[in-house]
């Protein structure tokens, strides 16, 4: 008789790392890196995700951009040769860490 092997769903990998928002982390890591420089953080697909992103990171609702006023943030459309491109841009102002 032949058995047949039940291959998982799930792939079993360890406990999760301890800080959500990877993406997010290394971001806030490269901007405090370079105080006070702006950057590109983001290209949405749409202005309003673009404001949206901007928003979320002066407020610090992911925590990686805490606390609250440690960066500032503002979206662009950006048009350039015919093709429009919306940007989130950020840097690091300092707060307390």
């Amino acid at each position: 008789m032949k058995s047949e092997q039940r291959v998982s769903a799930v792939e079993f990998v360890g406990p999760p790392p301890k800080q959500r928002n990877t993406k997010h982390v290394r971001i806030a890591a490269d901007l405090r890196a370079h105080p006070n420089v702006w950057g590109v953080v983001q290209k949405p697909a749409s202005v309003t995700r673009a404001s949206s992103a901007a928003q979320a990171i002066r407020n610090a609702r992911l925590p990686a951009y805490g606390p609250a006023g440690s960066f500032e943030a503002v979206a662009r459309t950006v048009t350039s040769g015919g093709s429009t491109e919306y940007r989130v841009y950020a840097r690091y102002v300092g707060g307390a860490e």
